[in-house]
């Protein structure tokens, strides 16, 4: 029998229906279309916890839809959901249950619950590290599911989600595996007639809430400790990056951690965020997003007096000395901004140099990205840059571009939107020079491939400039002279500083910033102090 693919775009005009839908939908072709049986076989679809995908690669998988609390996919309570679109095709990939408050008063019933429940609690670090190990072999054992998903998702490159984003989330886990049985308290002698000592307990209830730019990095870097110290966790992910986590979630039930331990949900930030954050039986909140969002948690927070620790925006300076190595600077400014189609909060997207090699730098740097910032579908081997995460986002960059424009800087190269094949949310790498310290482009956060370049003249001058910023998240230096950089590093006003590299942060070194770019460290060994609480225990030996 002859078939015909509809798209779910064709069969919802012609049914008036906007439910769930698989990417398309085999109708035979002799068969006129009856809206009573579509609409049967869409609600059929609807009432799945799952779905069958295939993405571009050839990849199929079972995609989870639901809410994962205590060990299970559930539906919302009202059975609400959001679409998850494909930013390379601007089309609809599935929908997910998207969380209520009475759904996240549920995950967080759970995980209180789990908190208390001896098989958590009376767990060893050793055991807790070796579920954490466990569930590290399995997102192995997935590794090019997870990738796929990822990018079919967020629209990044295929082999950057699988040569980058999936080994950081192993080693995530496998680093505060490690770290698991060795968060040590102290003994402190004050003497013989008091014994001393403290020890290191899990706070509760961790909200979490991840941002849609690495939704498995973002997911591991704050399980990762939370988990190592003892703690359960509620992570809502980011409304518009929903499916590789929830593909995630039946690892974690395959790793053997209790029910309730890790919940994770689905929502819009002003409702499911909103409540999470808001909740009284919730210890802590950790968030990475927006300085403005950020702003927001905190004041939500503030009523309960949560623990918080926040990750936010940025406008990270690189500086180029005149005695820089300018094909290093120009490789590693090309990483700093260009890379996760410069959707990263740490992007070096203010470039300072040297009036000196002011006209060289920018013609390596040009050349530079000409030669690697392929901009085309992710899942092409030869692509660097993939589309923008959203339409929304999307259309902010080309704002700021337009007002880059508009200020009176010089668009040196890029600048206009780059669809492939007549659709995505593609814009082509942009570099602005001559730009003033007033611009907008050269103040506000884009979070996109667009970078602007200024000119200085002296050290003070490019220490004035890269500290001029409500920011301090990042920063990068260029120059042969050692001693004037750690000089130089020491002045800039930034949780990190990078010497003749740009972006290359590892998981065994804390990350975080200073001033509007956030409160607190995640990875290394300081991010275990946001997840416990030390306690001071004082024995009276002379009693």
């Amino acid at each position: 029998m002859a078939v015909v693919f509809l798209s779910r775009r064709q069969l919802a005009s012609r049914v008036h229906i906007t439910s769930s839908l698989p990417s398309f939908v085999a109708v035979p072709q002799s068969t006129q279309l009856r809206t009573f049986s579509i609409t049967s076989r869409l609600r059929q679809i609807a009432s799945k916890m799952e779905v069958e995908l295939t993405a571009p690669n050839g990849k199929k998988w079972t995609q989870p839809l639901g809410l994962f609390i205590n060990n299970e996919f559930v539906k919302s309570s009202n059975e609400q959901k959001l679409a998850s679109i494909n930013p390379t095709t601007e089309e609809e990939i599935c929908s997910v249950y998207a969380a209520t408050s009475d759904d996240v008063d549920k995950a967080v019933s759970a995980a209180r619950k789990a908190f208390k429940d001896p098989s958590w609690k009376s767990l060893s670090g050793t055991e807790r590290g070796a579920l954490m190990l466990k569930l590290a072999d399995l997102v192995s054992q997935h590794a090019e599911t997870l990738a796929t998903i990822e990018t079919l998702d967020n629209g990044k490159p295929y082999q950057t989600a699988l040569t980058e984003n999936v080994p950081e989330v192993i080693n995530v886990f496998k680093y505060y595996a490690g770290y698991a049985d060795k968060n040590f308290g102290q003994v402190i002698d004050v003497g013989p007639a008091k014994f001393a000592y403290t020890i290191k307990e899990p706070l509760g209830v961790c909200g979490q809430i991840i941002p849609w730019n690495y939704p498995l990095d973002m997911a591991a870097w704050k399980l990762g400790p939370a988990l190592c110290c003892g703690n359960t966790v509620v992570l809502k992910l980011a409304e518009q990056t929903p499916l590789s986590m929830l593909y995630l979630a039946q690892l974690i039930k395959e790793a053997g951690f209790p029910p309730g331990v890790i919940n994770i949900i689905n929502g819009y930030g002003r409702e499911a965020g909103a409540a999470l954050v808001q909740h009284e039986k919730v210890d802590k909140i950790a968030f990475t997003g927006s300085t403005a969002t950020g702003k927001e948690i905190m004041k939500m927070a503030s009523a309960t007096m949560k623990n918080i620790t926040l990750e936010t925006g940025g406008k990270s300076p690189l500086i180029v000395f005149e005695d820089a190595d300018l094909d290093l600077a120009a490789t590693w400014s090309h990483i700093g901004i260009m890379s996760n189609q410069g959707q990263i909060c740490t992007a070096t997207s203010r470039i300072l140099v040297h009036e000196k090699v002011y006209d060289a730098f920018t013609e390596k740097f040009k050349q530079k990205i000409q030669e690697i910032s392929v901009v085309g579908d992710p899942f092409e081997e030869s692509t660097f840059q993939g589309p923008q995460v959203t339409k929304a986002q999307y259309e902010r960059v080309l704002g700021y571009i337009k007002a880059g424009k508009e200020e009176g800087a010089t668009c040196f190269l890029g600048g206009e939107a780059a669809p492939h094949k007549g659709r995505g949310f593609f814009i082509q790498p942009t570099v602005f020079t001559d730009v003033k310290p007033s611009m907008k482009i050269f103040r506000e956060e884009i979070f996109g491939p667009c970078v602007a370049i200024a000119s200085f003249k002296t050290e003070e001058e490019a220490i004035e400039l890269a500290n001029d910023t409500t920011y301090g998240l990042g920063s990068a230096l260029f120059t042969k002279d050692l001693t004037r950089a750690h000089r130089v590093a020491r002045e800039i006003e930034a949780g990190m500083v990078w010497i003749n590299s740009s972006n290359d942060s590892d998981f065994r070194i804390p990350f975080g910033g200073v001033k509007q770019s956030g409160i607190g460290r995640e990875l290394g060994e300081a991010g275990l102090a946001p997840y416990c609480n030390v306690k001071a225990i004082h024995v009276n030996m002379a009693a």
